[in-house]
């Protein structure tokens, strides 16, 4: 591994891991041995990182030299807050995951009294079951959007027929009760919302349909938008 790459594990493991950051732990963490994360960590601080503790003790990241200081007030603080708790919350493992990563970068930015308001903020988020657990293709759906790549799916339509469909995806969208990819269907010539639930399988190497998601996203959007506005109109997942 890249000695860069190596230093930039460590500065993220001291950013999100619990304390006692003691050397033994950050050295499982990151896969180095014990005498090289001392090594790394005497180069950190001559770099300017803030790192409190010495063998023995543990180590704490008090001021990150890779993020600039941040200077957010208390209510943007709740907001971030409780927006990264909802989060969280919905069910998504590697959202979840992602959601604790971005507090951390951030508390480790900000002032001793800003990062306790952060890491103690009034506003809570109390979801006792989750909404929108994953699939087991969420991850690849996400990086298609992501990548501007067509997928092949194998899916349940609402009247519990199996189809194959290759669709462009757009994006991933969570409402009150379910989570839906926006999509331009192949089959259909037409946009469609497809439930990932009903999603059984989810395959890559149907092509590229870059660059255009950002335009399709934006029409889709707009058609939704007209359609809301329109009292004759209803329309919900249009898996049909």
């Amino acid at each position: 591994m890249a000695r860069s790459d190596r230093l930039f594990r460590l500065l993220h493991a001291m950013r999100v891991m619990p304390p006692p950051l003691t050397a033994r732990r950050l050295a499982e963490e990151t896969g180095m041995s014990v005498r090289s994360l001392y090594r790394d960590i005497d180069s950190l601080r001559a770099a300017g990182a803030r790192i409190e503790g010495e063998r023995g003790y543990g180590y704490r990241l008090t001021e990150d030299v890779a993020l600039p200081p941040q200077t957010f007030d208390r209510l943007e603080i709740e907001a971030l807050a409780i927006g990264m708790a909802a989060v969280g919350a919905m069910g998504d493992p590697d959202l979840a995951r992602a959601s604790a990563s971005v507090l951390a970068k951030v508390a480790a930015t900000l002032t001793d009294e800003r990062e306790r308001h952060l890491l103690h903020a009034v506003s809570k988020v109390y979801r006792p079951e989750a909404r929108h657990a994953a699939t087991p293709d969420t991850a690849l759906i996400r990086d298609a959007c992501w990548r501007e790549e067509r997928l092949t799916l194998h899916y349940t339509d609402e009247h519990g027929a199996d189809t194959e469909r290759t669709i462009l995806p757009l994006a991933i969208v969570y409402t009150e009760r379910r989570s839906v990819v926006l999509a331009w269907c192949q089959l259909r010539a037409a946009f469609r919302m497809f439930r990932l639930d009903r999603i059984r399988d989810a395959r890559t190497g149907a092509g590229s349909f870059r660059p255009r998601r950002a335009s399709l996203l934006r029409a889709y959007l707009e058609q939704l938008r007209q359609e809301d506005a329109s009292p004759a109109t209803s329309h919900g997942p249009h898996d049909r």
